[in-house]
């Protein structure tokens, strides 16, 4: 008998509220539709672990309903894989992301999803969860479990700590957390891990842009997000990132995850700003006037329309190519004070 056995498939589960208006269990207008079905493991209480931006965190006064500032209502967890694999038949839904909270049953949970979602179509599967242990890993694999995801959010030790570790009575460690997506790398292969990281929690736009380049040297696909505070989260009061630094910190990422640059390349300035991309300048206006280092950049056909910004803007990750004024806006944005290094 292994060591999760006696399962079944958990009869709820939450899905975003753009991923319920695909899906045709609400009404409502989406300005950009999302590309993949975004779930969310259901349980009665919040999560066990305690990030300070996280409206599930444990010590969190948040709706249990929200993660990050998206709605995510409960419905029946068949007629979800139903409707699931109805929309998928007509190609406008290209892959599931299982988003977990960790609790002591979660990873039973996410296997019993992830079959039940592969017994009844080829939809690919992401994960995103907690650290597991190898065994675990290879029994979501087995599962048909194709990419991984485990969060960092924070781009250095002390920041992590602060954030989501000790400090804030969490489980998770900085060291940990790395040991695990390189453990993921293993069981999955490069670049079939990924993880988060959190803009604006903190750090300079040189630590985040040298945490970009370790998970890229490790196989690690770094996705990144802007900052948002949450009412009744321990950050609610903290603000989102300057627009500009993220927009540097983006190209930053997509050079470095297209091998078009190294963190080594990059300048900084005395305050970890980005000064030069060590890219040409003739390339980079291409690869910005192109507009992929600007959306969002999780799984293969993630899109998460308006995770991290309300649909009146700022748009920090764009769900969709960027429209001609708005890469204006974008080198605008972008040229904000590279001539004040």
């Amino acid at each position: 008998m292994d060591s999760h056995s006696c399962r079944r498939l958990p009869q709820k589960i939450r899905v975003s509220v753009g991923s319920a208006i695909v899906l045709g269990l609400i009404k409502g207008r989406i300005d950009t539709a999302p590309t993949t079905i975004y779930m969310l493991t259901y349980r009665e209480g919040k999560c066990l672990a305690n990030c300070g931006f996280c409206p599930q965190a444990r010590d969190s006064k948040s709706r249990a309903d929200t993660l990050s500032r998206v709605a995510w209502p409960a419905f029946s967890t068949n007629q979800v894989i139903k409707k699931t694999v109805s929309v998928a038949r007509d190609g406008d839904v290209k892959r599931v992301c299982i988003q977990a909270l960790n609790y002591p049953t979660v990873i039973e949970d996410v296997l019993e999803l992830t079959k039940a979602i592969h017994s009844r179509s080829n939809l690919p599967v992401s994960v995103s969860c907690q650290p597991l242990n190898k065994t675990d890993l290879e029994e979501m694999k087995n599962a048909g479990v194709d990419r991984i995801s485990i969060a960092l959010d924070a781009a250095t030790e002390e920041l992590f700590d602060k954030i989501k570790g000790g400090s804030t009575l969490s489980p998770y460690t900085w060291t940990r957390q790395r040991e695990a997506l390189k453990e993921a790398v293993e069981v999955f292969g490069r670049s079939n891990v990924s993880t988060h990281l959190i803009a604006g929690l903190g750090e300079t736009e040189k630590e985040m842009t040298s945490t970009i380049q370790w998970c890229t040297d490790s196989g690690v696909f770094p996705s990144l997000f802007a900052f948002t505070p949450i009412l009744g989260t321990a950050l609610e009061k903290k603000t989102q990132p300057d627009i500009g630094s993220y927009r540097r910190i983006q190209l930053a990422r997509h050079l470095i995850v297209n091998s078009k640059t190294s963190v080594e390349n990059v300048r900084f300035d005395k305050k970890g700003r980005i000064v030069d991309f060590g890219v040409a300048e003739t390339q980079l206006k291409d690869i910005v006037l192109a507009g992929n280092p600007f959306r969002t950049s999780g799984c293969p056909d993630c899109n998460r329309p308006y995770y991290n910004e309300r649909p009146s803007g700022p748009l920090f990750n764009y769900p969709r190519q960027p429209t001609a004024s708005e890469l204006a806006e974008i080198i605008e944005q972008l040229e904000l004070y590279t001539s004040c290094a």
